[in-house]
């Protein structure tokens, strides 16, 4: 009996999961295309949707007008989130800024604070004192009651520890080696998760563009570092599960120039900002890179290549060199259909796209299977949030709701 009754839940669980997750991905839809979408009877829709909305976990919305007059029957009432079952805070760290975002059930953006960051921004204060005073501010300005806040969940740079709570190594100051991911769980009592961006950046691809959403690609941020998230498939795929890379850390000209990473010769110390910075005005390439690059800056770079001036030019051919070789030699073991240049550099892809795409033809896979597409994205926060958005919400879904039987 109690096997039964186990599997019985079970069942209920998986079943719950496929519905909240076919409204996650299609959006507000009737039950007959529930039932159509999930492979479920049209009895188990009933049941289902019954004990989600008596739950307060979705909501009969109210019916749209009939597109066609000349259409019988009333039109069909649609299913979609309960917007104030649950909220999460999102959390953007990177070199020059912090972003805190608040979200409802629904994905729908509630709230939202950014802070500059600089080299010397964790000298006074540690992650986790900057983090709880900026979570809690958020929290204050939007205390609306009977909205759970549910998770945090948190896009980082750098290399995960194992544990998933800390850093082994980030290009953030002082952010590496500290367990704020524990120390945040501990202080407010909920969830928190921590991600790489390139993993962030690869599931978000997928969400913004249906067409890529099976297919196999790799998303590329050139900015202040470079990383890439990849799909197979429409499986993110990668080192363990994470579905990143540390392609920017791949060797591109050995004991080449110095890499804010500590090491020579990575795609990053050409492709960077601070990379193109340095070879731009003709420093050393031993010279240390700098720390932080002003958006200002870099984007003065970009207009000065793009009137002609051939120092920045040479640059940002340095740049597109340097990404067409790591990807010509990503492409030996992983054959994307399409790639993506997102953040900051996607504004100067113009400067690049040749370098680029006469090292892609150089790979052998190119020459016989064709080019990938390459296109630039030119908002990096868009791919990066939307993928920490649908992975939060998602994991609420599933843990939260879906067994709550």
């Amino acid at each position: 009996m109690a096997r039964n009754v186990s599997d019985s839940d079970s069942v209920r669980r998986q079943n719950r999961g496929l519905v909240l997750g076919a409204l996650r991905t299609q959006g507000e839809m009737a039950r007959t295309a529930l039932a159509g979408t999930t492979g479920l009877s049209h009895a188990s829709i009933t049941a289902i949707t019954h004990d989600l909305i008596a739950q307060g976990i979705i909501e009969e919305l109210a019916p749209t007008e009939k597109p066609d007059a000349r259409m019988r029957g009333r039109p069909a009432t649609l299913i979609g989130f309960h917007r104030p079952a649950a909220a999460a805070a999102l959390v953007e760290l990177d070199v020059n800024r912090a972003r805190l975002s608040l979200v409802d059930y629904g994905g729908v953006l509630v709230d939202r604070i950014e802070t500059p960051l600089h080299p010397t921004s964790f000298e006074d204060t540690t992650p986790t004192a900057f983090l709880t005073e900026r979570l809690t501010y958020l929290r204050s300005r939007n205390a609306a009651p009977g909205v759970p806040l549910r998770r945090i969940a948190i896009s980082v740079q750098g290399i995960l520890d194992r544990d998933g709570m800390s850093l082994k190594w980030s290009p953030i100051a002082r952010l590496a080696g500290r367990p704020f991911g524990l120390d945040l769980m501990e202080h407010f009592g909920l969830p928190v998760t921590l991600h790489k961006r390139g993993r962030l950046l690869a599931e978000g691809a997928r969400w913004l563009d249906p067409n890529l959403h099976d297919a196999s690609v790799a998303t590329v941020f050139v900015g202040s570092t470079v990383a890439m998230g990849m799909t197979f498939r429409g499986q993110i795929t990668g080192r363990g599960d994470e579905g990143a890379t540390e392609f920017g850390h791949m060797n591109h000209v050995p004991n080449g120039a110095l890499c804010r990473c500590g090491m020579r010769g990575c795609v990053e110390a050409y492709a960077a900002d601070y990379g193109v910075l340095r070879n731009a005005y003709s420093v050393p390439e031993t010279t240390l890179p700098a720390p932080a690059v002003p958006l200002q800056e870099y984007e003065g770079l970009i207009a000065r290549a793009e009137a002609g001036d051939r120092a920045a030019a040479h640059a940002f051919n340095l740049a597109g060199r340097a990404i067409g070789f790591g990807l010509s030699r990503m492409m030996a073991v992983f054959d994307p259909s399409h790639i993506l240049i997102v953040g900051p550099g996607a504004r100067a892809f113009g400067l690049m796209q040749a370098e680029i795409m006469t090292a892609l033809s150089s790979a052998l896979v190119c020459r016989i299977n064709g080019l990938p597409t390459v296109v630039a994205h030119r908002d990096e926060k868009e791919p990066i949030f939307k993928g920490l958005l649908m992975k939060t919400l998602t994991e609420i879904d599933q843990a939260e709701f879906a067994g709550l039987v």
